[in-house]
């Protein structure tokens, strides 16, 4: 098996676990198990389960940083003394996450999943690892975030900061779920797009909803 081959597997096969049982719950020998490798390809491709956690978070959110830094510096030559607006900033967000996923709900779906759990499963090191690798990415979206809105405390942005997210992560992540309701109570059929186009100015007012 190739070396690619054997961390795709092991990727594939971690990802799909933690968000179907946790962190904690999910142990490497089901990991290799489902993989179709051994422990110790664990053990030489990243170390520790820790490890595999973090890289499973940098499949996706080092592309993602690369697609909004890309359309940021893109922005900045177009418009190098304008202030990027909340609609903007989504706009960039929302085409980045549709770019890392490569249209496949599924795993934008699992991906989300595994956002939720690295909050409430008390994961310390991922998030130690996460602001050392992505300092310098996350510290330039929030001198935008905080330039487009100047009115709200700095402890008030960072609650609706986290709120955009929590909200962005439950709609994509039960999407398909969301959807299929929607047919059934009102007997009408939405797309991706259109779930998307619906959340963007969701999420822009709430951000700016008077006090």
């Amino acid at each position: 098996m190739a070396h690619s081959d054997t961390v795709t597997r092991i990727l594939d096969a971690a990802e799909e676990l933690f968000a179907e049982h946790g962190f904690s719950e999910t142990s490497l020998r089901s990991i290799t198990t489902q993989a179709g490798v051994n422990l110790a390809a664990v053990n030489y491709h990243f170390g520790s389960k820790k490890a595999l956690i973090q890289a499973v978070f940098s499949r996706y959110l080092s592309p993602f940083y690369k697609m909004i830094a890309g359309s940021l510096d893109h922005y900045e030559k177009i418009k190098p003394d304008g202030v990027l607006s909340i609609e903007e900033m989504l706009g960039y967000f929302v085409r980045a996450i549709a770019g890392v996923s490569g249209g496949d709900r599924r795993r934008l779906a699992i991906f989300m999943r595994l956002l939720g759990l690295a909050y409430n499963q008390g994961q310390g090191h991922l998030r130690k690892y996460l602001q050392n690798e992505y300092k310098t990415d996350y510290e330039r979206l929030m001198v935008l975030f905080t330039n487009a809105t100047p009115d709200l405390k700095p402890e008030e942005r960072f609650w609706r900061f986290h709120f955009m997210l929590g909200s962005a992560a439950f709609t994509l992540s039960n999407m398909e779920h969301l959807r299929a309701i929607q047919k059934d109570e009102f007997n009408e059929q939405c797309t991706e797009e259109d779930v998307l186009e619906l959340l963007q100015p969701f999420l822009a007012a709430g951000i700016r909803a008077a006090k």
